[in-house]
């Protein structure tokens, strides 16, 4: 019964972790028509996605104290139903400044919905079944990003621009009433200190002023002298924060988690390789459209490579990883994840485009396989007494390293233009070309930081036996019954 319940929860987190992750990235591709109907200019609709993403970053620290001192299942339901009222909310704005106020209860209710039910899920599960139910948590962090340019354009072309909010009511209606059925009511921890307000003003400042400057960063003009000081500013009071947090008696997150070497690794490496595949989505439409000349439904279903790859390998990432063990799936996969960036680099205009689809096939099955690791080998090694705020902190790493994607293929993109120019001749794809390559170093940087863990890391997850049979006749097998 306990297994049964831990698998509806993940999956009910999934799917609340999806409309999360989705609604954070649309809105690109719907920027002109919404500009249109608010009278604004469209790259002023980008207003609407920093202030989404820096409340996420701002309150996903508080997150995890929160639940213990309010309960779980209180704040997780809470949290659902707030971001499903501002997604109707936002669908009925008729002004940017509204719009912009919505997006920011919207953030609200995500910044608590996702991490607050990963707590659920992470306390209701045994240490044995956290690879298994864990795996269910990863693919929205996969599909989101590959899904939400088509899906804005699909809502942008043949509805409008509104349904990318009003998609959430009926969803977000659904996983209230599961939440209600599936969410035990007795997490919580009523003697938890109180909130390190030092902490939480610091933290949340240095997390807003970091994806702010990302989002700079990141744009089409960036001016860099104020990008450049907004995000130093962030890295300086993200350094003061971590200064409190190891002084102060009940820190709101508690670093001293990073002295687990898992949970270490898990963070640092899957902070560079998951900044490395939310860049991949960004700058292939780009290199498809504004390169070679492909329409946007082109592009698009190209996309559906990566995300068939994701799908269909996730049956396969438990086996792998309680076969071979973290270490070895997590240096061997990185590797082939720095080979699909090479080979995304060596698309041309005239590449089959079933060689394309391929290509972006096997690179969806490497960053399933490697995000399937890094999430769950986060809390194999983890206290049941730390689980709240080593998710608060994991949450958090995960949120700027999303930030972070877009804006180090921005930077790789403006760099790689005169680097392009010394290689060979110029075309329109050269500079995405050599992008590509320049951002192979992040999954080969979290390579060496694998590299670091013990032959046996998760084992307390993964199990000290290694299981035999072939992933295939697992998934068929599976199929069958």
């Amino acid at each position: 019964m306990r297994a049964r319940n831990g698998r509806a929860a993940a999956l009910l987190v999934a799917g609340a972790f999806f409309m999360e992750f989705l609604d954070g990235t649309i809105i690109s591709t719907a920027a002109p028509e919404m500009a249109a109907a608010l009278h604004v200019r469209p790259v002023d609709i980008g207003v609407t996605m920093t202030a989404y993403l820096v409340t996420v970053a701002v309150l996903i620290p508080v997150s995890g104290w929160a639940a213990d001192r309010y309960g779980a299942r209180r704040i997780f339901t809470w949290a659902i139903a707030l971001f499903t009222v501002a997604s109707l909310l936002c669908a009925t704005a008729t002004s940017l400044p509204e719009l912009v106020a919505m997006r920011v209860l919207q953030g609200a209710g995500g910044a608590m919905m996702v991490p607050v039910g990963r707590l659920v899920v992470l306390r209701g599960t045994a240490k044995p079944d956290l690879l298994r139910v864990v795996a269910y948590l990863t693919w929205p962090g996969l599909v989101a990003p590959v899904l939400a340019p088509v899906l804005g354009g699909l809502f942008t072309t043949y509805a409008s621009w509104r349904w990318i909010f009003l998609v959430n009511v009926p969803l977000g209606v659904l996983a209230l009433v599961l939440a209600l059925r599936t969410v035990p009511g007795g997490l919580r921890e009523p003697d938890r200190p109180p909130l390190d307000l030092a902490g939480f003003v610091l933290g949340g400042s240095g997390a807003a002023a970091l994806v702010y400057g990302m989002e700079l960063l990141g744009g089409q003009r960036p001016e860099w002298a104020v990008a450049g000081g907004v995000t130093a500013a962030g890295a300086l009071l993200c350094a003061l924060t971590a200064r409190h947090l190891l002084r102060v008696r009940h820190p709101l997150i508690d670093l001293r988690t990073l002295r687990v070497r898992t949970f270490l690794v898990s963070n640092a490496g899957g902070a560079l390789f998951r900044a490395a595949i939310t860049a991949v989505p960004f700058l292939l439409p780009l290199m498809f459209q504004g390169a070679f000349g492909w329409s946007p439904a082109a592009s698009g279903l190209a996309l559906i490579g990566v995300f068939a790859g994701n799908i269909a390998v996730k049956p396969c990432t438990t086996p792998l990883s309680r076969r071979f063990g973290f270490r070895r799936v997590l240096v061997v996969n990185g590797a082939a994840t720095a080979v699909t960036f090479v080979l995304c680099g060596l698309i041309g205009a005239r590449t089959p485009m079933a060689a394309v689809v391929a290509a972006l096939f096997v690179g969806g099955v490497c960053r399933s396989i490697s995000l399937s690791g890094y999430t769950t080998m986060a809390f194999a090694d983890i206290e049941a007494a730390r689980t709240s705020t080593a998710n608060a902190l994991s949450s958090t790493v995960q949120q700027l390293a999303t930030g972070m994607g877009v804006a180090f293929a921005a930077l790789a993109l403006r760099v790689a233009g005169p680097l392009s120019s010394l290689v060979g001749p110029r075309g329109p794809a050269a500079p995405y070309q050599m992008a590509f390559m320049l951002l192979a170093l992040l999954p080969l940087a979290a390579v060496a930081e694998a590299v670091r863990l013990p032959p046996d890391a998760g084992s307390s997850v993964t199990g000290p036996r290694r299981v035999h049979p072939t992933c295939a006749r697992r998934v068929f097998d599976r199929s069958a019954r």
